[in-house]
């Protein structure tokens, strides 16, 4: 079965009145309705979206723009799936699909996505890993594209976004991490321009200023966001003279490395370092000593980023309207072992 054509000629009825069926209009006598879903069902017809995608001048497809590289397939540790689901849930309410649009680790994101927007093959764009300053919130905005970020950026100051709250994080760790005694505490940054790593540390300087703790950058060790990045935080504070009693790891899976290399050098964690990650991840849970980390709702995080979008599509924003344009996510402390002790004097 090729088309609606076919489809009505064979059930002896009006083009018009097997595609009001189909769209589920109310016009339509619920007995034929049903004679067409079961016609279109047996006889395979499938609509042409293409083509009433001209007509409506939609597609009814959401965007989802990511970086791909090696280090974001291997360290996921399924952030992405699970954001994804929380999005899925949400466009599946109102019939929309929902796409993955991979940059290539080799391309300018900004150049990507102009691509992505010349062609228009979505309705609307959820961008991610934002940079400190990002031109692609300019370009969007320039071409009418409905858009929410998955993080916040110096650029588009006005527009959608969900981010977790790095700040509370980094703010949170050092508290707990001054209540047990540490006064020279580590943090691990990530090595490129995303602007979350920016939020992170900026976070950690005020919450040390708050206790009378002076800033030293060279406890600031920046680092590619993976096991083998922890390895290498790990390795870079054992070198220096005045190493710290104390570290907080901006990303889950870094402790794993930051756990090798300290126990090659005699240092156990949870004894002789405090140590502190940012979110709980599913490969982390088997490390002994139990990390102290920070939990939260992935799945909802991307509910609630679906929900900002549509908020701002004008064909759904009624259904959203109290819907509030920018959320920080919070993040809720899940104390662990890996800093429970507390610091002796001659630490």
């Amino acid at each position: 079965m090729k088309g609606i054509r076919q489809l009505a000629e064979h059930l002896d009825i009006s083009i018009g009145t097997v595609s009001r069926a189909l769209n589920g209009k109310p016009d339509v006598n619920e007995e034929t309705r049903k004679r067409v879903l079961a016609a279109a069902e047996q006889l395979g017809y499938v609509a042409n979206q293409s083509g009433r995608s001209l007509r409506q001048g939609t597609t009814n497809v959401i965007g989802l723009m990511i970086q791909s590289s090696r280090e974001t397939v291997e360290n996921s540790d399924n952030f992405f799936l699970t954001v994804t689901g929380g999005l899925q849930s949400v466009f599946s309410r109102h019939k929309l699909d929902l796409i993955m649009l991979p940059c290539p680790h080799d391309e300018d994101p900004y150049e990507y996505l102009k691509r992505m927007v010349a062609r228009r093959i979505v309705d609307a764009l959820i961008i991610s890993e934002t940079q400190r300053v990002d031109k692609r919130f300019d370009l969007l905005a320039k071409a009418k594209i409905p858009f929410a970020a998955l993080g916040r950026s110096l650029s588009g100051t006005q527009h959608p976004w969900a981010d977790l709250d790095f700040d509370g994080v980094a703010n949170a760790a050092v508290d707990r991490l001054v209540a047990h005694g540490h006064r020279r505490i580590a943090v691990s940054a990530p090595s490129s321009d995303i602007n979350l790593g920016f939020i992170f540390v900026d976070g950690y300087r005020r919450a040390l200023e708050r206790h009378g703790i002076a800033y030293d950058p060279a406890l600031v060790i920046r680092a590619k966001s993976s096991e083998q990045g922890g390895y290498q935080v790990a390795d870079e504070l054992l070198g220096l003279e005045n190493g710290p009693t104390a570290v907080i790891l901006i990303y889950e899976l870094m402790a794993i490395g930051f756990y090798r290399r300290v126990m090659e050098a005699g240092i156990i964690p949870g004894r002789d370092i405090a140590v502190v990650s940012f979110r709980e991840a599913p490969r982390a849970k088997f490390l002994q000593p139990a990390l102290t980390c920070f939990r939260t709702s992935v799945h909802d995080l991307g509910v609630e980023l679906a929900e900002i979008l549509l908020s701002n599509m004008p064909a759904y924003s009624q259904e959203y309207p109290r819907k509030t344009r920018q959320t920080v996510w919070p993040l809720e402390l899940i104390p662990g072992e890996s800093d429970a002790f507390q610091l002796t004097a001659k630490k």
